[in-house]
């Protein structure tokens, strides 16, 4: 079987059952809807393909994913609802999958760094739920994800404060599950999906669906609440105030309006 390729996506696969989905968009990795889509399709494609039995998720630049860019022009194909339902797709993914983080997974960038089942992390990465920083609603599933891996009261101080965590603190509360040094994190990623690809693949595929099969259901509910909370919020005084902020690197003075 031939290998495809994806926009916006460095893809390959190895002759040990180990895929590299690296993202290519420099040096943030702002996603939008076709990114998003572009990331569903390659996890489709793995799950296909009998080469693959793990997958090693990282990205190019100096951030792992900024989030969304709020100051980038929309149009019909970048509504926020479009997006997630190609969101939704990656928790559809059979393959397990291992997250390498370099640097900042921020916003609905974090959203994309909890799809993955394992999180390797260097020191330099920054996890960050800044929402309420901005005037907004949290997005891709984060009211789900998040919680169900740092539980209920971690989550909720990320979410209220938008505090950043560095990988230290980020390995303290469980939001990574290994911390290496920022030049061996590819290597590290690796070997954890290597160590995957070394147990039995179906075994693997029964116990990830018993484990996780009903998170794609979950994330579409938590999508769905998200978007009208978004929807609501997106025409505020203080979202107008958060974006501008952020945008002048300066704290905002929201009004509550």
């Amino acid at each position: 079987m031939s290998t495809p390729s994806f926009t916006d996506l460095e893809f390959s696969i190895g002759d040990d059952y180990v895929a590299t989905v690296e993202i290519a968009r420099p040096p943030h990795n702002y996603f939008d809807h076709a990114l998003i889509g572009s990331l569903a399709d390659a996890f489709t494609f793995c799950d296909g393909d009998d080469r693959v039995r793990a997958i090693v998720l990282c990205a190019q630049g100096k951030s792992f994913c900024a989030g969304a860019n709020f100051n980038a022009p929309r149009d019909g194909q970048t509504q926020p609802g479009n997006l997630y339902r190609e969101a939704v797709k990656l928790f559809e993914t059979k393959t397990p999958v291992v997250a390498a983080v370099q640097g900042a997974a921020i916003g609905g960038g974090l959203g994309v760094a909890l799809m993955p089942d394992f999180r390797i992390a260097s020191p330099e990465a920054r996890f960050a739920a800044n929402f309420a920083r901005l005037g907004f609603h949290q997005g891709f599933g984060l009211s789900v994800t998040l919680p169900g891996i740092v539980g209920q009261q971690v989550a909720l101080d990320m979410l209220y404060t938008g505090r950043r965590l560095n990988g230290e603190e980020a390995l303290q509360v469980g939001l990574c599950d290994r911390l290496v040094p920022a030049e061996d994190l590819r290597a590290e990623a690796h070997a954890f999906a290597l160590e995957i690809a070394r147990s039995a693949p179906l075994a693997v595929r029964s116990i990830r669906q018993t484990m996780r099969g009903d998170l794609a259901a979950k994330v579409k509910a938590a999508t769905d609440h998200e978007l009208a909370e978004q929807d609501r919020l997106r025409s505020t005084e203080d979202f107008k105030e958060g974006v501008k902020a952020t945008a002048e690197r300066r704290l905002p003075d929201f009004k509550g309006r």
